[in-house]
């Protein structure tokens, strides 16, 4: 199943995509956009163009589990999102995914104006990949 993921956040939202046999999770781009409706809009376009049968937004969280303060706008955007598409839309957690999307590009020696242009859409790529591993291990 083609699976989209999503990492919200204020200025830039991440977009990434898994294939159809679910193995390998890829960053698609970043989105800078802060109206929620047409951000709403580019994913939706985005899931379109992409086949995407299932749309997975990422649900920060707090180390202890509880919901983290973006949790709310993450929701809103998940309603927008169900809205205007009859795809599947679930949430799922992103504690530390944007700290370990930093590590990656360092590893890689990506740094400066380059690291902000992709960071959320590596975040979004590592959301994915553990989503697609949890339901292959469930």
């Amino acid at each position: 199943m083609v699976i989209l993921s999503v990492d919200y956040g204020d200025k830039r939202t991440g977009i990434a995509v898994c294939d159809k046999l679910e193995m390998l999770a890829s960053p698609v781009c970043v989105i800078t956009e802060w109206n929620i409706e047409a951000l709403a809009n580019k994913i939706i376009e985005i899931a379109n163009e992409k086949n995407a049968e299932e749309i997975v937004v990422g649900m920060p969280k707090n180390m202890d589990g509880s919901e983290g303060f973006r949790a709310d706008a993450c929701k809103n955007l998940g309603e927008k999102l169900s809205d205007l598409t009859e795809v599947p839309i679930k949430f799922w957690d992103e504690r530390l995914t944007t700290v370990s999307a930093h590590k990656i590009l360092s590893d890689n020696n990506i740094r400066g104006k380059k690291r902000k242009a992709v960071v959320d859409a590596v975040a979004a790529d590592i959301i994915l990949q553990d989503y697609i591993d949890f339901r292959k291990n469930k």
